[in-house]
């Protein structure tokens, strides 16, 4: 173990040292990647996140939203992961659920505007992609069901609604159920002009009969040898029947979950990985790997919230296993990340280290599958305890990065080739003028500057990349690093990550 990180931090440490402006890249260093997922979780359930608190004003709730969204653009992320459906209640003025009581205290109360109708458009104005993270089945944090608005579901169908651990839970084994807790997300999917719809780790609460639902089970379990097994089907059937019905609303919405990290343990299954933890499979009857073998998910974002080299599950350990599930399956593979863990006194020595985490992200080079990385939460990201997360963004985010392309998606239609007006130098650097062509206005435009004319392969990587902008009819920006003598270029961006070819070269004089 010690061997594997100090060679870890040995590279960290190279790369931050030859850190110099454009062009800086060696044919053996680092290219860095013109595609990258770099998202955060923005979490409402208890009020982790956003609100903070209940009962803010439609005001302060506004201004605590467009906080996050600085700091997205300061850790530069390029995506937010946005929690609107927390406890079967919405962000949205929703015709299936309530207004969610983590906006004002009370369930049902109209919070005085739409929260997701403002996040949305706010994100996309710093020219962010906004995923709407769902959870599926769980209904409240108590346990009353008298304690739910008078028309919630869970109300007018009792029979609905499961007691598990102090919570209430619907019952993913009726099928009304299920076809419910579908549409009643798909709304916002039809409703707004969201990028992604994002389920996270929780299915069923666990593997007992504690969660009494052997009433479903007499009536829908024929022909499945046990419980478990006729549970893992019904999740199976919320996953892939999502798939379908998300491709029908907006097909170039992306589709994913965020799972807990081990599958299963190769003690219990010769397929599951080096681990000795808790397994979705079994315990939240989530076939994770069988979702990304069956291509039932455009990308999966295991939450490896452990340090390298923990003994019962081991970040270097799981990164290669998940890495092997995904690979030539179409599926996209992000890590999530344990920004919450760094620094916490409570935590273990390992993460009172400020380079784990930028240690994780050197690891994940070792594997092409890996596309990039969410962080979990937002409140980490902005404490930043002891600069672990400072230093990760230091160290991999020395570019910018666009999101990625669905596979599925990439042989789309591109967007139409922009137009630079000009690059000129102006007082404090270069002042580059870019133009959209035809009537779809881009949603971003990438900007690469050269130290001469760009050939096609230029534009592969991300070594050129100087900034990404939100999109319009036409941007101006001004380039403080910008010189005499240097080529710029433009590229269009579409709201599925497409781009462009290259915009006319301009080259300062």
């Amino acid at each position: 173990m010690h061997s594997r990180r100090t060679l870890l931090k040995g590279l960290a440490l190279a790369a931050a040292a030859s850190a110099v402006p454009l062009p800086a890249f060696a044919a053996t260093d680092h290219v860095p990647p013109l595609r990258q997922m770099r998202g955060m979780w923005i979490a409402s359930v208890v009020n982790i996140n956003w609100p903070s608190k209940q009962g803010l004003s439609a005001d302060e709730q506004k201004a605590e939203y467009l906080a996050w969204l600085d700091l997205a653009v300061e850790r530069k992320l390029n995506s937010v992961f946005v929690q609107i459906r927390p406890t079967a209640d919405a962000f949205w003025p929703s015709p299936f659920e309530p207004w969610s009581h983590w906006l004002t205290g009370t369930q049902g109360q109209d919070p005085g505007y739409d929260p997701l109708g403002f996040a949305v458009a706010e994100t996309h104005k710093r020219g962010l992609a906004f995923h709407a993270w769902f959870n599926p089945y769980r209904v409240s944090m108590q346990a009353d069901p008298a304690q739910l608005h008078p028309d919630h579901p869970g109300r007018k169908h009792p029979d609905w609604i499961l007691p598990f651990g102090g919570k209430l839970y619907y019952n993913p084994g009726m099928p009304e159920v299920r076809k419910f807790c579908q549409d009643a997300m798909l709304d916002a999917l039809a409703r707004y002009d969201i990028d992604g719809l994002h389920f996270d780790d929780y299915f069923y609460p666990t593997n007992s009969t504690a969660f009494d639902d052997s009433a479903a089970f007499a009536q829908h379990g024929g022909g499945f040898p046990d419980l478990a097994t006729w549970r893992r089907h019904n999740v199976d059937l919320m996953v892939s029947e999502m798939q379908q019905r998300v491709r029908e609303v907006k097909p170039e919405t992306a589709w994913g979950i965020s799972p807990s990290g081990i599958w299963r343990n190769k003690g219990t299954d010769p397929l599951g990985s080096d681990t000795n933890g808790g397994q979705s499979y079994d315990n939240l009857h989530a076939d994770t790997r069988g979702w990304v073998q069956k291509g039932w998910l455009d990308y999966i974002a295991p939450q490896l919230y452990w340090y390298i080299g923990q003994p019962p599950a081991d970040y270097s350990k799981l990164v290669p296993w998940w890495s092997d599930v995904a690979d030539g399956t179409g599926t996209l593979l992000w890590i999530g990340q344990a920004a919450y863990k760094a620094g916490d006194p409570a935590q273990a020595p390992e993460w009172q280290d400020p380079a784990e985490l930028s240690d994780h992200l050197t690891l994940n080079r070792d594997h092409p599958q890996i596309g990039g990385d969410i962080w979990y939460n937002a409140n980490d990201l902005r404490a930043d305890r002891i600069g672990s997360i400072s230093t990760a963004v230091n160290d991999h985010y020395t570019r910018p990065a666009l999101a990625p392309v669905l596979p599925r998606l990439a042989n789309g239609r591109p967007p139409r080739k922009p137009v630079l007006a000009y690059a000129l130098r102006r007082h404090g650097g270069v002042e580059v003028r870019a133009v959209a062509a035809g009537r779809d206005e881009p949603f971003q435009f990438a900007v690469f500057r050269f130290p001469r004319r760009a050939s096609a392969s230029g534009f592969r990587d991300a070594r050129h990349l100087v900034a990404v902008l939100p999109g319009d009819r036409q941007v101006r920006w001004r380039d403080a690093d910008g010189r005499r003598g240097d080529h710029y270029y433009v590229v269009a961006v579409d709201r599925a990550n497409r781009t462009s070819e290259p915009s006319n070269g301009f080259r300062v004089i």
